[in-house]
């Protein structure tokens, strides 16, 4: 059974940066796939950037050019860089990991929230 924990939530003020953690506990696979999700309030939940065994990465365009996913294998964590950070990215952060068909492990999130 996998488990996800995610740190590194808080408040910034526009234009900041935070760095999001995903410790897993459990066996991952190195072929996994693991992703950030995001929901904002009000919203439905959608996905931020993902990651696979090749470590081939995958943003979505609100993200590309101000995000960075990345994964370290042998301490099983995974990793969000955010920069230029806006109001709009405002929301419960996710991580999630599983075969890439259909990602099964799910953390409880942490909160990021950017201030105007």
């Amino acid at each position: 059974q996998v488990q996800l924990v995610e740190s590194g939530g808080g408040s910034v003020q526009s234009v900041g940066s935070l760095r999001l953690s995903c410790a897993a506990s459990g066996f991952i696979h190195s072929w996994y796939c693991m992703a950030w999700f995001r929901q904002a309030p009000g919203k439905e939940r959608e996905g931020v950037a993902s990651i696979d065994g090749d470590g081939t990465t995958s943003y979505a365009n609100s993200v590309k050019g101000r995000f960075t996913i990345s994964r370290d294998n042998p301490k099983n964590t995974l990793y969000l860089q955010m920069n230029s950070l806006k109001p709009e990215d405002t929301a419960m952060y996710y991580c999630a990991a599983g075969p890439c068909s259909g990602l099964d492990a799910w953390g409880q999130g942490t909160l990021v929230t950017v201030s105007s």
